[in-house]
C-alpha cells in the first residue's frame, strides 16, 4: 500500500499540518479564479478580436456569453474530477485540475485574432473557455474536500473560510496584474495586444502552484477509507441513484447555492461592469475602488466561516443572501448617485423616448433595424430609455429631451445628447467617495456573509466516500448557471428593457426564490462527523 496512504490514515492533523494545507490548496484556487477572471475583466477587448464586427453592445454580450460558457460547463466537469477525486484521491484530481486551466488560460493570451484565422478564433476560445470550465469544475469540491478532512472539530468554517477568499483574491490579482500591464503599454497597445500579457503571465503562477501542491500529503479521511477498502466503486450512482443524497444535492443548490451565485457576482464582479460601462468611471479608477473594497472583503470571508463554527452555517449564509438581494436596487442607485450624479441627473430631467414599428432587439448580431441600433447606442452611453410601439409602419423617432429624431444617425444622436448636457465620462474629483465606498463595502459584506461558510457546509453534508463528487455537481450548476450568467442576463435585461437598473432583477429574483427554499427545507450541518 502507498507508504502515503498508510501514513494519512493513521496521523492527527495538527495545526501547523492545518496551516500548510488551507495554504497548498488555497494558492491553486487563487490561481484558477485568476485565471478564470481575466477573461470577464478584459471581455471589453475580446469583441474586437475574436468576433465580426458588429456593434459594441453585441460584440461585448457575444464576449460574456462566451464568459459564460466557462460557467455553463462546470457541472461536466464536477462530475468528472468529482468521480475521479472520490475514486483516485483528493490530492491527484486537484494537480489535474490546475494543469487543465493554466494551460488553457495560457493558450487564451496565444490566440489569433478574427482578422488573422477567421471563425477559428471564435471557435478556440470557446474550446480554451470550455477547458477552463471543465477545471474549475473539479476544483472547488476538491479544495474543500482537501481542507475540511485534515482540519479539527469546531474549526472547519474558519479553515475553509480561508478558501471562501480565493475567489475575491483570484479577481483582485486579476484586476491588479492588469492594471500593472496597463502602466507598461500605452492604451492603444494594451488595447491591441497588452491585454494579453496577464493570460500568459499565468504560467508563472502555474508553475508555483503545481509545485507547491506536490508538496501535500493525501486527506486523511480519504487514506483511511482507502486502507480499510470502503471506497465507492461507483461514486455517480452512489451520488445520483441514492435518494437521501439527491435529495441533500437538491436542497443545497435551490436553497442556497443559487443564491449565493447571483449574490456574490452581483457583488463583486457586476460592480466594476456596473462602475465602467454604465457610470463611465475610467477603468483605471474602477479597478482601483473595486480591488480596495474586495481588500477590505477579505477577513471578512474568515470571519463568517468563524463565527458559523460558533452559531451554525445555515442562517448566516440566507441571511446575507436575503440582505443582499432586499438592498441591490438602493445600493445600486445610490452608487449612481455618489459616482457619477451629472448622468443621474441628466437621465432624470432629459427623458429619452424611441418609437417605432419594429423596435426588437439583436442581441448577439449587428443591430438591423434603426431603433436596435438605437438601443445599442444608448446601452453604451450608459443611459436609460423608454421604448413605445407604433401601430403604424412609421420609422423610427426618437426624442432627446425636447430634441425630436427621425431614423438612426450615431453623430446626430452624439450632437443631440450633447447638446442636452450628456457626461460622456465621470469626474472623479466630483465623486462622492464616503458614500460610494460604504455602498461598494455593504456589497462586500453581503458577498461574504452568503459565501463564507458554504465550504464548510457543503463538507458536512455530503458522506466521505462521494463528498467529492456531491459537493462539485451543485456547488457548479449553482454557481455556474445561476452565477455565471448574470454578467450576461443583466446586461441584456438592461438592452431589452432600456432601464440601467432592470440587471439587478435577475439576481433579486433568482436569490430571493432560493432564500425562501433553503429557509424551509436546509438543515444545520455544524456538529457532524466529516469522517464518515
Amino acid at each position: 500500500m502507498n507508504a502515503e496512504l498508510v501514513a494519512g490514515a493513521g496521523a492527527r492533523t495538527t495545526r501547523r499540518d492545518e496551516i500548510k494545507v488551507v495554504v497548498g490548496a488555497s494558492v491553486g484556487t487563487v490561481l484558477e479564479w485568476y485565471d478564470f477572471f481575466l477573461y470577464g475583466s478584459l471581455a471589453v477587448f475580446f469583441s474586437s478580436h475574436f468576433f465580426p464586427v458588429g456593434s459594441a453592445t453585441s460584440g461585448y454580450l457575444a464576449s460574456l456569453a462566451t464568459f459564460g460558457i466557462g460557467f455553463v460547463i462546470r457541472p461536466l466537469g464536477a462530475v468528472l474530477f468529482g468521480r475521479f477525486g472520490d475514486k483516485v484521491g483528493r490530492k491527484a484530481t486537484f494537480l489535474a485540475t490546475i494543469a487543465v486551466m493554466g494551460l488553457a488560460t495560457v493558450g487564451i493570451g496565444l490566440l489569433p485574432s478574427y482578422q488573422s484565422i477567421g471563425w477559428a478564433s471564435p471557435a478556440i476560445l470557446i474550446v480554451l473557455r470550455l477547458l477552463q470550465g471543465l477545471a474549475l469544475g473539479g476544483e472547488y469540491g476538491g479544495a474543500a474536500t482537501y481542507i475540511a478532512e485534515h482540519t479539527q472539530p469546531g474549526r472547519r468554517g474558519l479553515a475553509t473560510g480561508w478558501l471562501q477568499t480565493t475567489a475575491t483574491v483570484g479577481f483582485l490579482l486579476s484586476l491588479a496584474v492588469t492594471l500593472v500591464c496597463r502602466t507598461w503599454v500605452s492604451a492603444d497597445d494594451f488595447a491591441s495586444w497588452g491585454w494579453r500579457l496577464p493570460f500568459i503571465a499565468s504560467l508563472i503562477l502555474l508553475a508555483i502552484s503545481v509545485y507547491i501542491r506536490t508538496t501535500l500529503s493525501e486527506s486523511p479521511v480519504f487514506a483511511k477509507m482507502k486502507s480499510e477498502h470502503r471506497l465507492s466503486s461507483d461514486p455517480l450512482r452512489d451520488s445520483f441513484l441514492v435518494w437521501r443524497n439527491v435529495r441533500s444535492m437538491l436542497i443545497v443548490l435551490f436553497g442556497a447555492q443559487a443564491a449565493v451565485g447571483v449574490v456574490w457576482y452581483t457583488c463583486n464582479f457586476y460592480a466594476l461592469y456596473f462602475l465602467t460601462t454604465t457610470l463611465k468611471v475610467p477603468t483605471g479608477d474602477a479597478y482601483a475602488f473595486v480591488a480596495a473594497m474586495l481588500v477590505f472583503s477579505l477577513p471578512l470571508y474568515v470571519l463568517f466561516g468563524w463565527l458559523s463554527d460558533k452559531v451554525g452555517r445555515k442562517w448566516i449564509v440566507l441571511s446575507g443572501c436575503a440582505l443582499a438581494v432586499a438592498t441591490f436596487l438602493p445600493i445600486y442607485t445610490q452608487l449612481s448617485h455618489a459616482v457619477n450624479p451629472r448622468l443621474v441627473q441628466f437621465a432624470q430631467s432629459v427623458p429619452i423616448r424611441l418609437a417605432a414599428s419594429d423596435c426588437s432587439t439583436s442581441l448577439f448580431g449587428t443591430p438591423i433595424s434603426d431603433c436596435d441600433k438605437a438601443r445599442d447606442f444608448l446601452t453604451t452611453a450608459g443611459l436609460s430609455y423608454q421604448v413605445e410601439q407604433q401601430d403604424s409602419a412609421g420609422g423610427l423617432v426618437t426624442h432627446i429631451g425636447t430634441r425630436r429624431l427621425e431614423g438612426f444617425d450615431a453623430q446626430h444622436y452624439g450632437d443631440a445628447l450633447k447638446d442636452a448636457g450628456y457626461p460622456s465620462a465621470a469626474d472623479v474629483t466630483q465623486i462622492n467617495r464616503p458614500l460610494m465606498y460604504v455602498m461598494l463595502a455593504l456589497l462586500m459584506i453581503w458577498g461574504a456573509m452568503a459565501y463564507g461558510p458554504m465550504s464548510a457546509y457543503y463538507v458536512e453534508l455530503f458522506p466521505a466516500k462521494v463528498r467529492y463528487t456531491s459537493i462539485s455537481v451543485p456547488y457548479n450548476i449553482g454557481a455556474g448557471y445561476f452565477g455565471g450568467l448574470a454578467p450576461f442576463m443583466s446586461t441584456a435585461l438592461a438592452v431589452k428593457t432600456g432601464n440601467v437598473y432592470s440587471g439587478l432583477w435577475y439576481a433579486i429574483i433568482v436569490g430571493g426564490v432560493s432564500v425562501l427554499i433553503g429557509a424551509i427545507f436546509m438543515r444545520e450541518t455544524k456538529d457532524i462527523d466529516v469522517s464518515q
